[in-house]
């Protein structure tokens, strides 16, 4: 298990302890997190999809969903008290991430081969 420090800044943030619980998948990357510290008894986990959906079905979160929810947050901040230039800015790039993640997808499709382990 490895650690992710990335996101400590602050006294909210440095408590919260971001663990890479599963080994990477043959495509090199993780699926399974736990975030822990944000009281005593708790641990959200979360759990990214696994394997091509064709062949393991839905069992996961995907990136898309995970940015869909922060875009939420941030849009609502923005039109709120908590608007903000930095707020604006990561929400930009959010949905330019968004954005990417779905053309690669969409392109995936017309090549029919989303939902596989095929380039």
């Amino acid at each position: 298990m490895r650690k992710i420090t990335e996101h400590q800044v602050n006294p909210a943030n440095d408590r919260l302890t971001i663990t890479v619980v599963d080994e990477p998948s043959h495509g090199g990357a993780n699926h399974v997190y736990e975030i822990s510290g944000f009281d005593d008894k708790t641990a959200a986990r979360v759990e990214f999809q696994n394997g091509p959906i064709n062949e393991a079905g839905v069992n996961g979160l995907t990136h898309e969903a995970l940015i869909a929810i922060v875009i939420d947050r941030l849009r609502a901040f923005q039109g709120g008290k908590f608007a903000c230039r930095e707020n604006a800015l990561a929400l930009t790039k959010l949905e330019e991430a968004l954005h990417w993640l779905l053309h690669r997808t969409r392109a995936r499709m017309s090549r029919g081969v989303e939902g596989t382990h095929a380039a």
